[in-house]
């Protein structure tokens, strides 16, 4: 007796005639192929991107502190190698034996004159008188006007002939009569024998430009206003081209130096370069073989 395996070990039925037929035909649907099945095949390209760098300047909000608050600012312009040629500069002048070291605005007034606005007050007078004129010939007009005794109301009782003899052969000296009278008057009217103590009310005293304005605040005030121009400080900042571009004059010498110096500078400034100009880099044949910046100096290189 043969034994049965059950259903699952029956053969397959076979497949009846129609649907034979109808899938030899094609018309019964097959499986559907892959949607991606036929494409073309693209090797993977990556498109390059030309990239900028871009260097951008964050602030920090109020409140923003600590370690990772990092303060960055646009860097601004400055003149090349303005660090060493300070330096060189500092080296020159350490002797401090220049006309302006003996003879500059302060160690032109009377130290014990009493009160203080007396001293002020000279401080300015020989600010006055120091335009267009050497040091030696300021200090000597300075030093007969204080044998007279040298205050706001000695100035305005002596007459104009006298002034002049005092002070003479300063730089435009009949002119500086007239001014240091006019402001003399002024100052014993508004400031009760003093001198103001501002950059824009001195300046629009008789005869007071901005480098003696300027010079008046740091030397009678203690005051550091603004970078103190002369004629020595316009021709070497422009040598060095410590200007963005060349100045025509001092004034305008001092707003580029001002955009770019660091303020803890502004008050050695003057003295340093005026007495560097007064020994080293005169106006006419400036002495560049014996200047330490002779490899570092624009104009030395003919720049």
């Amino acid at each position: 007796m043969a034994l049965s395996g059950g259903q699952n070990d029956r053969a397959p039925a076979a497949c009846p005639a129609w649907m034979s037929a109808r899938l030899a035909k094609g018309r019964f649907p097959q499986t559907p192929k892959d949607p991606r099945e036929g494409r073309k095949s693209h090797s993977s390209v990556k498109r390059q991107r030309k990239t900028q760098r871009l260097n951008v300047a964050y602030e920090a909000s109020e409140g923003e502190t600590g370690e990772g608050a990092e303060h960055l600012q646009a860097p601004g312009w400055e003149p090349r190698d303005w660090q060493q040629q300070l330096e060189n500069i500092r080296t020159m002048r350490s002797g401090k034996d220049a006309p302006v070291d003996q003879l500059g605005a302060e160690h032109c007034y009377d130290l014990s004159a009493p009160p203080k606005q007396v001293q002020r007050y000279q401080v300015l007078l020989s600010l006055m008188l120091s335009s267009q004129t050497k040091d030696q010939v300021t200090a000597g007009a300075m030093q007969r006007l204080r044998a007279q005794g040298l205050t706001v109301d000695s100035i305005l009782q002596t007459d104009d002939s006298t002034l002049g003899t005092l002070i003479y052969p300063v730089g435009f000296w009949r002119n500086k009569v007239k001014y240091i009278k006019q402001t003399s008057a002024i100052l014993q009217q508004r400031y009760g024998g003093d001198i103001p103590a501002s950059v824009a009310e001195l300046v629009a005293l008789p005869g007071v430009g901005p480098k003696m304005a300027h010079l008046a605040m740091a030397v009678a005030w203690g005051t550091v206003s603004g970078i103190a121009v002369d004629t020595h400080v316009h021709r070497i900042a422009n040598r060095l081209k410590w200007t963005k571009k060349a100045t025509k004059s001092p004034e305008a010498t001092r707003t580029a130096l001002e955009e770019w110096l660091p303020r803890e500078l502004w008050s050695e400034i003057n003295g340093l370069l005026v007495g560097f100009g007064q020994q080293t880099c005169l106006p006419i044949h400036p002495r560049c073989q014996a200047c330490l910046n002779r490899a570092l100096c624009p104009a030395a290189q003919g720049l």
